[in-house]
């Protein structure tokens, strides 16, 4: 039987605890090593964030699926997922798969592409910054309220895994959201498959009893532009 029930959750900027140490990591600074005026920069931005902010994620969970090792893709309620290799390695086991969508709003986007385009390049790369730190923040919770979920039926999780990464094309995104109902958490799709609002992710995490967690993933991702890459 196919589970279709959908779960969504929702966050205000305080419950991430998103904090200027962090920022000051992703933007590729040791501790106590960024130059001034960077600290008060992003202090500022802390400090308004949560009226920028429109934070929720959730998830749909599937049980009709089919794998298939010669072209390595995963086939869910008859939507053909070509997720290539290296995901497909991750799941293969996966009795379940959740399709995920998770978003910071659109108004933080919408701060920082003004702040570029008045000039302020750099604070608007900070609000950048918050935005895609937020919207992780907030999937990790999801995941782990997924985890909870899950434990109570002897499952565990996969990593989340997202089109545009490990050679899953973006064009994929329109499959995937077709699985979820329209306006899912208030994210869309552009005809290019960008999604709307810009600081969003989606994608599958994979569920069954001999899936495996990793807890560093960098070395089977070939994504060298992540904000994220080589942070264990």
């Amino acid at each position: 039987m196919i589970q279709t029930d959908s779960s969504t959750y929702r966050f205000s900027f305080s419950e991430l605890n998103v904090s200027r140490l962090q920022i000051e990591g992703i933007m590729g600074y040791s501790p106590n090593t960024i130059p001034e005026p960077f600290p008060e920069m992003i202090d500022e931005v802390i400090s308004v964030a949560s009226e920028y902010c429109d934070i929720e994620g959730g998830f749909r969970i599937f049980d009709d699926l089919i794998f298939d090792k010669e072209t390595h893709s995963l086939t869910v309620e008859g939507i053909p997922l070509d997720i290539q290799k290296i995901i497909f390695h991750q799941i293969k086991t996966a009795d379940k798969v959740a399709v995920f969508v998770c978003t910071a709003g659109p108004k933080i986007g919408d701060w920082s592409r003004q702040l570029m385009a008045e000039g302020d390049l750099m604070k608007g790369y900070i609000v950048d910054v918050v935005g895609s730190t937020v919207v992780e923040e907030a999937m990790d919770r999801v995941q782990e309220a997924l985890t909870q979920s899950m434990k109570a039926n002897d499952l565990k999780i996969s990593n989340r895994y997202s089109p545009g990464y490990c050679h899953w094309s973006v064009s994929e995104q329109h499959k995937l959201f077709s699985l979820l109902p329209q306006q899912f958490c208030g994210v869309t799709l552009t005809d290019t498959a960008l999604m709307h609002p810009m600081k969003s992710v989606s994608g599958i995490i994979g569920i069954g009893a001999n899936i495996r967690f990793n807890s560093y993933t960098c070395h089977i991702c070939d994504s060298h532009n992540c904000i994220y890459r080589n942070r264990k």
